[in-house]
């Protein structure tokens, strides 16, 4: 019987599993252990499983214009409580710091009087929206959800890739991916104690909740979705049913007297809470894209008047721009009064003259990074680029220095991944949640481990041809056993495929899909 590790080779990134050829670190032992005797054919049918659970379910992502079940690897990825523990307490750290400063630009300003940030920065945003200014949510959380993307160096340090306080995606995928891991690896489950993901929605409820508008006891939560042409439209359908809330588009909803509503068989619901996953300029027709057939018309003004609460709040993005990133720890020391927990990645500000001849004459040894993309998509990994997208991007940033930013490559760190019938390592990349109720920022225990599937490349994203891997968080040591309790021993769960509705009277069931379709790439799910 061939050895699934049979060659396997450490490649340019730290190797999470192996510390020497052939030795796994304390980590992974019981992990390797296992995988170890199993027939590289016996798990490819295994993964195949996998695949077929995920297509059945609707767990698909279009690519190239094919829908195609979500690729999850058999192979988790492991951290152990000490690492997590640092990675928790960096991620709410940063959390806290970006809801001060959101708090901040939107009110006083004072991060601008003072010269942390320069103030062209934020009014050349593409996200920083006036309109949003002087709104002050209910309990002064504006960051109700975060996905902090990190990354391991070279050295095996967790980095900070990038900041996600819009309308951050995935972790419908964390869910799941831990249902089909546990049903397809019960043995690797026994032989290792992992820390639930069960509990996000619980989570997440109890922070809308606590957001409700002052005097609601009982608040009434809905899930704004774009609709079923949204690729993320199966998280959106699973975190209402799983939080057991209503999943509603713009058109069931109505505002009237700054307050808003739903509309039921039973007449008009009054909403407080809105987790919408629409982006701002879709959102409101009233203040940004009038021809928007995707939110409803007064939302903001009802915002504004303290009636509801849109979560996350209208602006966000703001914090979102990869120029805004490399003033963050700048930012944590000044709010917080704390020396930061979470490196950056080394990054260069082309907006400076001085740096941007540095940089332009380089290329080809950074990555350059367009301040407002996502999905992977614009990115130049110098290393790999021909010299025409080098000159090309040379170009554009000459034309758009505010535009770009450039960072060291770092060759993200590896992790062994089943490539035919064999494991190899490929790059991976990790998404935490937080969840932030106005009291406590907490982070799901884990997050979204994504895995660029090609030899050498270094783009995770799903849209960029990407998968992903279960994360386990080991307990720490005498944790009692509710904290690592496989929770899911049943069955998959299966959704049935979304009803596609009729656009309603009144509606161009083109025009709507395809805003629907406008709003996938541009909204935070393609940032997975």
């Amino acid at each position: 019987m061939a050895d699934l590790f049979e060659d396997y080779p450490l490649g340019p990134g730290w190797d999470e599993m192996f510390g020497i050829p052939g030795e796994p670190r304390p980590t992974y032992e019981a992990l390797h252990a296992t995988l170890r005797p199993l027939a590289g054919g016996e798990l490819r049918i295994r993964a195949e499983v996998l695949a077929r659970a995920f297509l059945d379910q609707g767990i698909t992502f279009a690519l190239k214009g094919v829908e195609r079940p979500f690729p999850l690897d058999i192979v988790p990825r492991i951290i152990a409580a000490a690492q997590w523990r640092h990675v928790e307490a960096g991620v709410a750290q940063r959390v806290r710091t970006l809801e001060a400063f959101l708090a901040d630009v939107y009110g006083e300003g004072d991060v601008l009087k003072d010269g942390i940030v320069p103030r062209r920065l934020i009014v050349t945003s593409a996200h920083f929206h006036r309109e949003a200014a002087g709104i002050v949510p209910p309990n002064g959380v504006r960051v109700h959800v975060a996905g902090v993307d990190l990354i391991r160096d070279e050295a095996g340090e967790f980095r900070v890739l990038e900041d996600n306080v819009r309308t951050p995606s995935g972790v419908s995928y964390v869910m799941e991916n831990r249902r089909a891991m546990a049903h397809v690896l019960p043995e690797v489950f026994a032989q290792t104690r992992v820390r639930p993901v069960e509990s996000y929605p619980g989570m997440l409820l109890q922070a809308l909740r606590a957001s409700a508008p002052a005097g609601v006891d009982d608040p009434t939560v809905v899930v704004l979705t774009p609709g079923v042409h949204n690729s993320a439209y199966f998280e959106h359908a699973l975190l209402a049913r799983e939080m057991g809330v209503e999943l509603v588009e713009g058109r069931d909803l109505v505002c009237g007297g700054n307050e808003v509503a739903m509309r039921t068989t039973a007449g008009e619901q009054r909403v407080d809470v809105i987790y919408r996953r629409i982006d701002d300029e879709f959102l409101d027709p009233v203040h940004f894209r009038a021809d928007s057939m995707l939110g409803c018309a007064g939302l903001l003004n009802a915002a504004r008047a303290g009636n509801v609460t849109i979560a996350n709040a209208v602006g966000n993005g703001v914090a979102d721009d990869k120029l805004l990133y490399t003033y963050v720890p700048d930012l944590i020391r000044y709010y917080l009064g704390e020396e930061p927990l979470l490196s950056n990645v080394e990054t260069y500000r082309l907006d400076d003259p001085d740096v941007r001849t540095h940089v332009l004459s380089r290329l080809d040894e950074l990555v350059l990074k367009p301040v407002d993309g996502s999905g992977g998509a614009g990115i130049v990994i110098g290393s790999q680029a021909t010299e025409e997208q080098l000159e090309h991007v040379r170009q554009r940033i000459r034309l758009d220095p505010r535009g770009w930013i450039a960072q060291r490559e770092v060759k993200l760190s590896m992790v062994p991944t089943l490539i035919e019938d064999r494991l190899r390592p490929r790059h991976v990349d990790l998404r935490p949640f937080a969840v932030n109720d106005g009291n406590q920022v907490r982070v799901l225990p884990g997050g979204l481990t994504r895995v660029a599937l090609p030899e050498g490349a270094l783009v995770v994203n799903s849209s960029q041809g990407g998968g992903s891997k279960d994360t386990w968080v080991l307990p720490e040591p005498g944790a009692p056993a509710e904290d690592w309790q496989d929770p899911f021993p049943g069955e998959i769960t299966v959704i049935p495929a979304p009803r596609r509705p009729d656009p309603g009277p009144g509606q161009s069931g083109n025009n709507q899909q395809q805003q629907q379709q406008q709003q996938a790439r541009a909204d935070g799910r393609d940032r997975c």
